[in-house]
């Protein structure tokens, strides 16, 4: 029996290719996994484009198994693991040896997806203690949206208070955008009693929002300046976290409309990596406005991912699934996410 794997060698979405590999076997310390669902994220096609190159971590030329949040079964335990039996359905983690507090170096040298190879493959071994317990009510396909996605959403709005103290009620959450991290900020958000706010340049999408218990919706094509919005639907007060996403076109326009003591969480760069040269930020100026805490955010620990599960069981969160494709349609659901038609996640069903 052969692994089925999906592998680029970094040179764009055209290059992605089917192969076969030998089927694993777990070592100590390890358990193989077969898995049932993969999503993907937007860091997925850049790696896949030799675009990702943030960390010395994924500095290499090489070909890799991409993506990093999958859903499985436990197949084959390896000596000394005690925590999981076969059977057992789990997640990946995004960084396994990442299992509390700050990421360092080291943690990010062991990211799943690049520059370890990832889980778009019929198979995987994984470390016992790279995986967290998947959620009984959620479906595989739900289920493998939650490692990258919801995890940065819940560190953006609770990474900065105590394990066990997830907070949000009345507080004013502003969402960019309606991709994975935005739409599961707003089901965390709405969860813990905040207000939120959301962006987009779709109608349809700002709808789909509405009907998920936004509470405002902006539309930033039909209105640039939507930080004055902000400020007028918080009563003057701004938004109290802002995951920011957009980047280069966005975030002089999120220091506009943070609350005094609010929280800029750095997340993406959709709009662009670099400011245009006429509208150069002085992050220490901005900052110091309103006594803002910019704050980058690269996943988070195992401890807070098993953290969010328990908020999700409680309040029974069904991540949103946009499209699912078949592992024989891998490519195309990369190029789908690339296109940004996508509202929430999208899954490729690999068994």
């Amino acid at each position: 029996m052969s692994v089925q794997q999906w592998v680029t060698p970094l040179k764009g979405l055209e290059s992605l290719r089917r192969t076969e590999a030998p089927m694993p076997a777990p070592g100590t310390g390890e358990v193989l996994v077969e898995i049932h669902a993969v999503s993907l994220n937007y860091r997925d096609v850049e790696v896949t484009k030799g675009e990702y190159k943030h960390h010395k971590s994924a500095e290499q030329d090489a070909t890799i198994v991409p993506c990093s949040d999958m859903c499985g079964v436990i197949i084959q335990v390896g000596s000394g693991v005690t925590q999981w039996a076969v059977g057992d359905r789990v997640l990946s983690t995004f960084l396994p040896e990442h299992q509390t507090g700050q990421v360092t170096e080291k943690e990010l040298a062991g990211s799943v997806g690049l520059p370890l190879d990832g889980v778009l493959a019929t198979h995987r071994v994984f470390p016992a203690h790279g995986l967290v317990k998947a959620p009984s009510y959620l479906s595989d396909e739900e289920a493998c949206t939650l490692p990258i996605a919801a995890v940065t959403a819940w560190m953006s709005i609770n990474g900065m208070r105590p394990m066990g103290q997830s907070g949000g009620k009345g507080e004013y959450i502003l969402l960019q955008g309606t991709g994975g991290v935005a739409i599961s900020g707003l089901q965390i958000g709405k969860a813990a009693g905040a207000k939120v706010i959301i962006t987009s340049s779709s109608d349809a999408k700002l709808e789909q929002a509405t009907q998920l218990g936004a509470d405002y919706t902006i539309n930033y094509r039909t209105t640039p300046d939507w930080e004055t919005n902000v400020m007028q639907y918080t009563d003057n007060h701004g938004a109290d976290i802002i995951l920011e996403t957009g980047g280069a076109q966005t975030l002089r326009k999120s220091f506009d409309c943070i609350a005094f003591g609010g929280l800029i969480d750095c997340i993406g760069y959709v709009s662009g990596k670099v400011d245009a040269e006429d509208d150069r930020l002085n992050v220490n100026i901005l900052a110091l406005r309103r006594t803002v805490t910019l704050k980058g955010i690269i996943n988070g620990p195992k401890d807070r991912f098993e953290e969010m599960i328990q908020f999700y069981e409680a309040h029974q969160i069904h991540p949103v699934v946009n499209q699912v494709f078949s592992f024989a349609e891998s490519r195309e659901a990369f190029q789908f996410v690339e296109s940004g038609s996508h509202f929430g996640k999208v899954v490729i069903k690999v068994q």
